[in-house]
Protein backbone atom coordinates (compact mmCIF):
# COMPACT_ATOMS: atom_id res chain seq x y z
CA UNK A 1 0.00 0.00 0.00
CA UNK A 2 1.40 3.38 -1.01
CA UNK A 3 1.96 6.07 1.60
CA UNK A 4 -0.46 9.02 1.64
CA UNK A 5 0.58 12.10 -0.29
CA UNK A 6 1.74 14.94 1.94
CA UNK A 7 -0.35 17.97 1.00
CA UNK A 8 -0.55 21.57 2.19
CA UNK A 9 -2.99 24.45 1.68
CA UNK A 10 -1.90 28.08 1.44
CA UNK A 11 -4.70 30.51 2.22
CA UNK A 12 -7.61 29.28 4.34
CA UNK A 13 -10.35 31.75 3.50
CA UNK A 14 -13.59 30.47 1.98
CA UNK A 15 -11.99 28.41 -0.80
CA UNK A 16 -8.88 27.29 1.05
CA UNK A 17 -10.88 26.09 4.05
CA UNK A 18 -12.89 23.82 1.74
CA UNK A 19 -9.68 22.50 0.17
CA UNK A 20 -8.42 21.62 3.64
CA UNK A 21 -11.71 19.93 4.54
CA UNK A 22 -11.72 17.72 1.46
CA UNK A 23 -8.03 16.84 1.64
CA UNK A 24 -8.47 15.83 5.29
CA UNK A 25 -11.25 13.42 4.25
CA UNK A 26 -9.19 11.67 1.54
CA UNK A 27 -7.51 8.42 2.70
CA UNK A 28 -4.76 8.78 0.08
CA UNK A 29 -3.82 12.23 1.42
CA UNK A 30 -2.22 13.50 4.63
CA UNK A 31 -3.07 17.15 5.20
CA UNK A 32 0.29 18.18 6.67
CA UNK A 33 -0.12 21.92 7.18
CA UNK A 34 -2.14 25.02 6.35
CA UNK A 35 -0.64 28.48 5.92
CA UNK A 36 -2.26 31.89 6.35
CA UNK A 37 -1.03 35.15 7.93
CA UNK A 38 -4.31 35.49 9.87
CA UNK A 39 -3.43 33.63 13.05
CA UNK A 40 -6.87 32.93 14.47
CA UNK A 41 -8.20 31.67 11.17
CA UNK A 42 -5.29 29.38 10.32
CA UNK A 43 -5.18 27.97 13.86
CA UNK A 44 -8.88 27.13 13.79
CA UNK A 45 -8.63 25.33 10.44
CA UNK A 46 -5.48 23.47 11.47
CA UNK A 47 -7.05 22.30 14.72
CA UNK A 48 -10.27 21.23 12.99
CA UNK A 49 -8.47 19.07 10.42
CA UNK A 50 -5.46 17.88 12.39
CA UNK A 51 -2.83 19.86 10.51
CA UNK A 52 0.04 22.15 11.47
CA UNK A 53 -0.63 25.91 11.32
CA UNK A 54 1.99 28.31 9.93
CA UNK A 55 1.85 31.99 9.04
CA UNK A 56 4.14 31.93 5.98
CA UNK A 57 4.03 29.51 3.03
CA UNK A 58 7.84 29.37 3.09
CA UNK A 59 7.55 27.48 6.38
CA UNK A 60 6.05 24.57 4.45
CA UNK A 61 8.46 21.89 3.25
CA UNK A 62 8.61 18.25 2.25
CA UNK A 63 5.26 18.35 0.48
CA UNK A 64 4.09 16.23 -2.44
CA UNK A 65 1.49 18.79 -3.54
CA UNK A 66 -0.07 22.07 -2.47
CA UNK A 67 -3.23 24.11 -3.05
CA UNK A 68 -2.86 27.88 -3.35
CA UNK A 69 -6.05 29.77 -2.48
CA UNK A 70 -4.79 33.28 -1.76
CA UNK A 71 -5.76 36.63 -3.37
CA UNK A 72 -5.17 36.55 -7.12
CA UNK A 73 -2.36 39.11 -7.03
CA UNK A 74 -0.32 36.70 -4.86
CA UNK A 75 -0.77 33.61 -7.05
CA UNK A 76 2.39 33.97 -9.13
CA UNK A 77 4.75 34.63 -6.23
CA UNK A 78 3.52 31.77 -4.07
CA UNK A 79 2.88 29.22 -6.83
CA UNK A 80 6.32 29.78 -8.35
CA UNK A 81 8.00 29.35 -4.96
CA UNK A 82 6.61 25.81 -4.72
CA UNK A 83 7.08 25.01 -8.41
CA UNK A 84 10.76 25.94 -8.18
CA UNK A 85 11.04 23.15 -5.61
CA UNK A 86 9.42 20.71 -8.02
CA UNK A 87 6.14 20.59 -6.06
CA UNK A 88 2.89 20.36 -8.11
CA UNK A 89 0.50 23.22 -7.40
CA UNK A 90 -3.26 23.64 -7.73
CA UNK A 91 -4.01 27.37 -8.05
CA UNK A 92 -7.51 28.71 -7.51
CA UNK A 93 -8.99 30.54 -10.49
CA UNK A 94 -8.01 32.76 -12.15
CA UNK A 95 -4.46 31.51 -12.66
CA UNK A 96 -3.02 35.00 -12.07
CA UNK A 97 -3.88 38.69 -12.19
CA UNK A 98 -2.15 39.24 -15.54
CA UNK A 99 -1.22 37.22 -18.60
CA UNK A 100 2.47 37.85 -17.89
CA UNK A 101 2.17 36.46 -14.34
CA UNK A 102 0.27 33.42 -15.63
CA UNK A 103 2.96 32.77 -18.24
CA UNK A 104 5.55 32.95 -15.49
CA UNK A 105 3.69 30.26 -13.53
CA UNK A 106 3.39 27.94 -16.54
CA UNK A 107 7.04 28.48 -17.53
CA UNK A 108 8.27 27.87 -13.98
CA UNK A 109 6.40 24.56 -13.83
CA UNK A 110 7.86 23.48 -17.17
CA UNK A 111 11.42 24.43 -16.24
CA UNK A 112 11.26 22.53 -12.96
CA UNK A 113 9.73 19.35 -14.35
CA UNK A 114 6.44 19.66 -12.52
CA UNK A 115 2.94 20.96 -13.30
CA UNK A 116 0.21 23.32 -12.24
CA UNK A 117 -3.55 22.82 -12.23
CA UNK A 118 -6.13 25.61 -12.13
CA UNK A 119 -9.24 25.61 -9.92
CA UNK A 120 -11.93 26.21 -12.52
CA UNK A 121 -14.38 24.21 -10.45
CA UNK A 122 -17.33 24.71 -12.81
CA UNK A 123 -15.58 22.33 -15.20
CA UNK A 124 -16.39 19.59 -12.69
CA UNK A 125 -20.04 20.55 -12.29
CA UNK A 126 -22.13 17.45 -13.11
CA UNK A 127 -24.01 19.29 -15.87
CA UNK A 128 -20.75 20.20 -17.65
CA UNK A 129 -19.36 16.67 -17.28
CA UNK A 130 -22.55 15.19 -18.71
CA UNK A 131 -22.80 17.72 -21.54
CA UNK A 132 -19.22 17.11 -22.68
CA UNK A 133 -19.88 13.37 -22.87
CA UNK A 134 -22.74 14.01 -25.33
CA UNK A 135 -20.22 15.13 -27.93
CA UNK A 136 -22.14 18.24 -29.00
CA UNK A 137 -20.34 20.24 -31.72
CA UNK A 138 -20.97 23.87 -30.72
CA UNK A 139 -21.95 26.44 -33.30
CA UNK A 140 -23.46 28.99 -30.90
CA UNK A 141 -23.19 29.22 -27.10
CA UNK A 142 -25.17 31.53 -24.84
CA UNK A 143 -24.29 32.00 -21.16
CA UNK A 144 -25.85 33.97 -18.30
CA UNK A 145 -24.17 34.16 -14.88
CA UNK A 146 -26.00 36.64 -12.64
CA UNK A 147 -25.45 37.15 -8.90
CA UNK A 148 -26.54 39.72 -6.30
CA UNK A 149 -23.72 41.92 -5.03
CA UNK A 150 -21.71 40.04 -2.40
CA UNK A 151 -19.04 42.62 -1.36
CA UNK A 152 -16.48 39.91 -2.17
CA UNK A 153 -13.68 40.02 -4.77
CA UNK A 154 -14.24 43.73 -5.49
CA UNK A 155 -10.50 44.04 -6.24
CA UNK A 156 -11.36 42.65 -9.68
CA UNK A 157 -14.31 43.20 -12.00
CA UNK A 158 -17.06 40.77 -12.89
CA UNK A 159 -15.07 39.39 -15.85
CA UNK A 160 -12.29 37.94 -13.66
CA UNK A 161 -14.69 37.25 -10.79
CA UNK A 162 -17.61 35.47 -12.50
CA UNK A 163 -17.46 35.45 -16.29
CA UNK A 164 -14.17 33.57 -16.26
CA UNK A 165 -16.06 30.43 -15.14
CA UNK A 166 -18.02 30.45 -18.38
CA UNK A 167 -15.00 31.35 -20.48
CA UNK A 168 -13.31 28.18 -19.22
CA UNK A 169 -16.33 26.02 -20.07
CA UNK A 170 -16.73 27.66 -23.49
CA UNK A 171 -13.10 27.04 -24.45
CA UNK A 172 -13.47 23.48 -23.15
CA UNK A 173 -16.47 22.91 -25.46
CA UNK A 174 -15.29 24.77 -28.58
CA UNK A 175 -11.63 23.70 -28.72
CA UNK A 176 -10.62 26.45 -31.16
CA UNK A 177 -8.64 29.68 -31.03
CA UNK A 178 -10.37 32.97 -30.35
CA UNK A 179 -10.50 35.19 -33.44
CA UNK A 180 -12.32 38.30 -32.19
CA UNK A 181 -13.92 39.66 -29.03
CA UNK A 182 -16.40 42.52 -28.74
CA UNK A 183 -17.51 43.51 -25.26
CA UNK A 184 -19.19 46.12 -23.09
CA UNK A 185 -19.05 46.60 -19.33
CA UNK A 186 -20.50 48.99 -16.74
CA UNK A 187 -19.46 49.91 -13.18
CA UNK A 188 -22.46 50.06 -10.88
CA UNK A 189 -21.34 49.62 -7.25
CA UNK A 190 -17.58 49.14 -7.48
CA UNK A 191 -14.62 50.70 -9.31
CA UNK A 192 -14.50 47.81 -11.78
CA UNK A 193 -17.12 46.53 -14.20
CA UNK A 194 -20.04 44.93 -12.33
CA UNK A 195 -21.92 43.81 -15.42
CA UNK A 196 -20.39 42.74 -18.72
CA UNK A 197 -21.36 41.18 -22.02
CA UNK A 198 -19.01 39.69 -24.59
CA UNK A 199 -19.40 38.27 -28.07
CA UNK A 200 -16.57 35.86 -28.84
CA UNK A 201 -15.92 34.61 -32.37
CA UNK A 202 -13.72 31.54 -32.83
CA UNK A 203 -11.58 30.60 -35.82
CA UNK A 204 -13.77 27.55 -36.51
CA UNK A 205 -16.83 29.80 -36.91
CA UNK A 206 -18.40 29.14 -33.50
CA UNK A 207 -19.76 32.16 -31.61
CA UNK A 208 -20.37 32.63 -27.88
CA UNK A 209 -22.48 35.34 -26.27
CA UNK A 210 -21.64 35.69 -22.57
CA UNK A 211 -23.27 37.87 -19.91
CA UNK A 212 -22.11 38.19 -16.31
CA UNK A 213 -23.47 40.43 -13.57
CA UNK A 214 -22.88 40.77 -9.85
CA UNK A 215 -25.61 43.36 -9.35
CA UNK A 216 -28.57 41.17 -10.27
CA UNK A 217 -31.69 40.81 -8.13
CA UNK A 218 -31.81 37.04 -8.59
CA UNK A 219 -29.15 34.39 -9.18
CA UNK A 220 -28.93 32.71 -12.57
CA UNK A 221 -26.24 30.35 -13.88
CA UNK A 222 -27.28 28.93 -17.24
CA UNK A 223 -25.67 27.94 -20.52
CA UNK A 224 -27.16 26.83 -23.82
CA UNK A 225 -25.11 25.10 -26.50
CA UNK A 226 -26.46 24.87 -30.07
CA UNK A 227 -25.23 22.47 -32.74
CA UNK A 228 -26.58 21.71 -36.24
CA UNK A 229 -28.82 18.85 -35.10
CA UNK A 230 -29.45 19.49 -31.39
CA UNK A 231 -29.00 21.88 -28.52
CA UNK A 232 -28.55 21.51 -24.78
CA UNK A 233 -29.65 23.79 -21.97
CA UNK A 234 -27.88 23.53 -18.62
CA UNK A 235 -28.59 25.07 -15.23
CA UNK A 236 -25.42 25.04 -13.11
CA UNK A 237 -27.17 26.04 -9.90
CA UNK A 238 -30.05 23.57 -10.09
CA UNK A 239 -27.81 20.98 -11.73
CA UNK A 240 -30.41 20.26 -14.36
CA UNK A 241 -29.98 19.71 -18.06
CA UNK A 242 -32.05 18.98 -21.15
CA UNK A 243 -31.11 18.07 -24.69
CA UNK A 244 -33.33 18.83 -27.68
CA UNK A 245 -32.70 16.72 -30.76
CA UNK A 246 -34.02 17.23 -34.28
CA UNK A 247 -36.34 14.47 -35.48
CA UNK A 248 -34.40 12.01 -37.64
CA UNK A 249 -37.14 12.19 -40.31
CA UNK A 250 -37.00 15.97 -40.58
CA UNK A 251 -35.64 16.90 -44.02
CA UNK A 252 -35.25 20.26 -45.79
CA UNK A 253 -38.14 19.27 -48.08
CA UNK A 254 -40.37 18.54 -45.10
CA UNK A 255 -39.45 21.87 -43.50
CA UNK A 256 -40.38 23.64 -46.74
CA UNK A 257 -43.79 21.98 -46.76
CA UNK A 258 -44.34 22.85 -43.10
CA UNK A 259 -43.45 26.47 -43.80
CA UNK A 260 -45.90 26.61 -46.68
CA UNK A 261 -48.77 24.96 -44.80
CA UNK A 262 -48.23 24.64 -41.00
CA UNK A 263 -51.85 23.59 -40.45
CA UNK A 264 -51.25 20.32 -42.26
CA UNK A 265 -48.80 19.31 -39.56
CA UNK A 266 -50.82 20.42 -36.53
CA UNK A 267 -53.09 18.31 -34.38
CA UNK A 268 -56.67 19.40 -35.24
CA UNK A 269 -57.52 19.50 -31.56
CA UNK A 270 -54.76 22.02 -31.02
CA UNK A 271 -53.33 19.83 -28.27
CA UNK A 272 -49.96 19.44 -29.95
CA UNK A 273 -48.11 21.83 -32.21
CA UNK A 274 -45.83 20.81 -35.03
CA UNK A 275 -42.84 22.16 -33.09
CA UNK A 276 -43.19 19.44 -30.47
CA UNK A 277 -42.98 16.80 -33.19
CA UNK A 278 -39.83 18.21 -34.75
CA UNK A 279 -37.71 18.55 -31.62
CA UNK A 280 -37.55 15.80 -29.02
CA UNK A 281 -36.63 16.83 -25.48
CA UNK A 282 -35.05 14.60 -22.88
CA UNK A 283 -33.44 15.20 -19.54
CA UNK A 284 -29.70 14.70 -19.34
CA UNK A 285 -28.64 12.00 -16.88
CA UNK A 286 -26.29 13.72 -14.45
CA UNK A 287 -23.58 12.15 -12.31
CA UNK A 288 -23.91 12.84 -8.58
CA UNK A 289 -20.74 14.33 -7.15
CA UNK A 290 -19.32 17.40 -5.39
CA UNK A 291 -17.50 19.47 -8.05
CA UNK A 292 -14.74 20.67 -5.71
CA UNK A 293 -14.09 17.17 -4.39
CA UNK A 294 -13.88 15.86 -7.95
CA UNK A 295 -11.49 18.69 -8.86
CA UNK A 296 -9.17 17.90 -5.94
CA UNK A 297 -9.30 14.16 -6.63
CA UNK A 298 -8.36 14.85 -10.24
CA UNK A 299 -5.37 16.94 -9.10
CA UNK A 300 -4.25 14.38 -6.54
CA UNK A 301 -4.62 11.60 -9.12
CA UNK A 302 -2.32 13.50 -11.48
CA UNK A 303 0.24 13.85 -8.68
CA UNK A 304 0.04 10.23 -7.52
CA UNK A 305 0.14 8.73 -11.01
CA UNK A 306 2.78 11.25 -12.13
CA UNK A 307 0.82 12.10 -15.26
CA UNK A 308 1.11 15.86 -14.82
CA UNK A 309 -2.16 16.16 -16.71
CA UNK A 310 -4.94 17.55 -14.52
CA UNK A 311 -8.31 18.21 -16.15
CA UNK A 312 -7.63 21.96 -16.13
CA UNK A 313 -3.95 22.42 -16.91
CA UNK A 314 -1.89 25.52 -16.36
CA UNK A 315 -1.74 26.04 -20.14
CA UNK A 316 -5.54 25.93 -20.40
CA UNK A 317 -5.82 28.31 -17.44
CA UNK A 318 -3.47 30.65 -19.31
CA UNK A 319 -5.66 30.53 -22.44
CA UNK A 320 -8.76 31.26 -20.34
CA UNK A 321 -7.00 34.25 -18.78
CA UNK A 322 -5.95 35.54 -22.20
CA UNK A 323 -9.59 35.37 -23.29
CA UNK A 324 -10.71 37.19 -20.13
CA UNK A 325 -8.24 40.00 -20.81
CA UNK A 326 -9.41 40.11 -24.43
CA UNK A 327 -12.89 40.76 -23.01
CA UNK A 328 -11.48 43.52 -20.77
CA UNK A 329 -9.73 45.04 -23.79
CA UNK A 330 -13.05 44.92 -25.65
CA UNK A 331 -14.74 46.76 -22.78
CA UNK A 332 -12.02 49.40 -22.88
CA UNK A 333 -12.47 49.88 -26.64
CA UNK A 334 -16.23 50.21 -26.31
CA UNK A 335 -15.83 52.85 -23.57
CA UNK A 336 -13.38 54.81 -25.70
CA UNK A 337 -15.83 54.69 -28.62
CA UNK A 338 -18.62 56.01 -26.42
CA UNK A 339 -16.37 58.79 -25.07
CA UNK A 340 -15.42 59.81 -28.61
CA UNK A 341 -19.06 59.85 -29.66
CA UNK A 342 -20.05 62.01 -26.70
CA UNK A 343 -17.10 64.29 -27.27
CA UNK A 344 -18.08 64.94 -30.86
CA UNK A 345 -21.77 65.54 -30.11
Amino acid sequence: MRSPLRVGVVGVGHFGRNHARIYASMPEVELVAVADPKGDRVSAVAQQYGARAVADHQQLSELDAVSVAVPTNCHAEIACWFLEQGIPVLVEKPLADSVEAAERIVDTARRNGTFVGVGHVERFNPVVVAAKELGIRPVFIECHRLNPFSFRATDVGVVLDLMIHDLDVILHFVRARVQRVDAVGVEVLSRNEDIANARIVFQNGAVANVTASRVAVQTMRKIRVFSPDSYITLDYGKREGQIFRKDKDLTPDMMQRITEDPSAFTDPSGAESVFGKLLHAERIALPDHDPLERELRDFIGSVRERTGQPEVSGQHGLEVLKTAFAVLDGIKRSREAVDRAHGSS
